[in-house]
Parts: C-alpha cells; sequence; structure tokens
C-alpha cells in the first residue's frame, strides 16, 4: 500500500490557497519528499502527517519554488529530536545547494547522505521501493521521478513439498531469504510464481513533452504531471520557459495509458484550474484537477 499526497500545486510562487509544488508518499513506516517548495511545512501540519519519519527527500530541480522550504524543513525535523541519518537525492551539485541553504541551519541532530544523478536514467532501490529518476527537458537539469513498489509472485505450496521442504522454510522463502536443508539450497524462485502487477506512481513538473515522460509513466496508477497553463494562447510561452500545456500533459498520459492522472504546478495566474477540466478531460478521461493536499491510497490489485 503507498499513501499519496499532493501537498502543494502552485508554480512559481506560493499563494493564500496555494502551497508550492511538492509531493510525500509514505510506505511501511517511510516517508518520501519529492520537492519541498515553501508551505511544504504548513501542507503537512494541516495533513496531520509527521516531519519526523521523512526517510528520502528526492528534489526535481534547483529552482526556488522546489527547493526554497528545505531550510526550514529540515530544522523543524532537527527540532523534533531526529537522529536517523536523511537520504537526499537530486541532480549534480544537490549537495552543494544544499549546503548553501543550511547557512541558516548549520547544526542538525542527523546526517544528511547525498545522492548525485548523473545519468539520464538512474534507478536506486530504497525503503524498500524502487526509485527511478528519468531526465526531463527544463531550462536547467531536471528530472522526473517513478515511485515503484514491486509484488512478488503467489508461494507454490506443491512445489515446497515436491522439494521435501519442512514448512517452517516456507516463510523464510517467501521472503526471499536463502535457505539450506539436509546439505541442499534452496532460493525463493524455486517455490514461487511469476511476480505480480505492483504499484507505479510517476511525478514529473516543470518540463517540455518528452518521450522519456511518456515512457517513464507508462502504465502508471498515478501520473502526477505539470499542467502549468491551460490557455492554449500560452503554448509559446510555455515553450519559451520549457513548461507544460494542461493539453500536453493530458496527450502523455493518454500515451502512456495511466490509471489516472493529477495535473500540478499551476501558473499564479491560474485561478481557477477547473476552469480547464472539461478540456482536460476530453483528452484524457481519468484526468484530475490536483489540489493541495489531495490524497489517495494506493493497493495492488
Amino acid at each position: 500500500m503507498l499513501d499519496v499526497c499532493l501537498l502543494g500545486t502552485g508554480g512559481m510562487l506560493p499563494l493564500p490557497y496555494r502551497a508550492l509544488t511538492s509531493l510525500m508518499m509514505r510506505y511501511n513506516g517511510s516517508n518520501i519528499l519529492i520537492d519541498c517548495g515553501e508551505g511544504t511545512q504548513n501542507s503537512i501540519r494541516i495533513k496531520g502527517w509527521s516531519f519526523k519519519p521523512i526517510d528520502v527527500i528526492c528534489i526535481t530541480h534547483f529552482h526556488a519554488d522546489h527547493i526554497s522550504g528545505l531550510p526550514g524543513l529540515l530544522l523543524t525535523m532537527g527540532n523534533a529530536e531526529r537522529t536517523e541519518p536523511l537520504t537526499m537525492i537530486g541532480p549534480k551539485g544537490l549537495e552543494k545547494v544544499v549546503n548553501s541553504l543550511r547557512i541558516i541551519a548549520p547544526e542538525l541532530p542527523f546526517e544528511i547522505r547525498f545522492i548525485e544523478l548523473n545519468e539520464a536514467f538512474e534507478e536506486i532501490s530504497i525503503c524498500g521501493l524502487r526509485l527511478q529518476a528519468f531526465r526531463v527537458n527544463h531550462r536547467v537539469t531536471c528530472y522526473g521521478y517513478n515511485i515503484v513498489l514491486d509484488r512478488a509472485g503467489r508461494f507454490d505450496a506443491d512445489k515446497a513439498k515436491a522439494l521435501g521442504l519442512p514448512v517452517q522454510y516456507w516463510s523464510r522463502l517467501q521472503k526471499g531469504e536463502r535457505v539450506t536443508y539436509e546439505g541442499a539450497e534452496y532460493t525463493s524462485d524455486m517455490v514461487m510464481g511469476e511476480g505480480r502487477k505492483g504499484l507505479k506512481v510517476t511525478y514529473c513538473t516543470d518540463t517540455r513533452p518528452t518521450e522519456s515522460i511518456a515512457s517513464a509513466a507508462d502504465g502508471a496508477d498515478l501520473f502526477i504531471c505539470e499542467g502549468m497553463y491551460g490557455e492554449e494562447e500560452k503554448l509559446a510561452k510555455a515553450k519559451e520557459h520549457k513548461h507544460m500545456m494542461m493539453s500536453e500533459a493530458a496527450k502523455l498520459a493518454k500515451q502512456a495509458d495511466v490509471k489516472e492522472m493529477w495535473l500540478t504546478h499551476y501558473s499564479p495566474a491560474t485561478a481557477r484550474p477547473l476552469d480547464f477540466e472539461d478540456k482536460v478531460k476530453g483528452i484524457f478521461s481519468r484526468a484530475q484537477m490536483g489540489k493541495d493536499r489531495m490524497s489517495v491510497e494506493l493497493n495492488f490489485e
């Protein structure tokens, strides 16, 4: 099960009714935060979630509306008496950028471990999940992220019996452990069926449409994507600043055949994203206009 909360949906500057971009996911006692714009702390508090168990913070890129809330959040985590290490993932230069921001948060009771992304696609196993980073097309180096929760195949008791394994070893094999019994070694693939469909959340913002996005989002259970502008006359502006139209995001969702899409990262001039809902749904019917603290609990089929 994945708990997903879109903490903030604003781009460029915070508004009284819209925090800047941020997403939080919870899985098996671990929390993953993607981006930390201004207002992220407020949204977490209003949602009723906790700062302390954030294990991973992913940054898409180094523009202020995606990282300006970080120093305050780190201080709050420190004041919550956190001592466990924090992992931060982002583009090359992440450690330098974060340490520069930490001039106003120099002393923390926990270590920060940095993973800097260099390739067009990288995969990291963390918190029992697979985190996939894929480069997109913005004015600065920018990454989208997949959060993938795999699901093992069904345990085949008949196979285990045929191997002559006593029942007390079955659960260990189900967990992926190796078992030695009467001088022979057994592995989980000997008693497990093919892997079943897991869960995938794709998060992508501040970019022009790219094939890498459609490929990364393929079959996602939830695709959260930038929809900076709704008015087609702003296409030239979107291209100039390398942002995405709502209609373009909907076309990507349709191409990737995702189960559901949420739009986010609205222009401050877009006071009512719902005004464009019919147009977006005309392209991709399973689209939702994201709003602050919009949440869903994703479960295995």
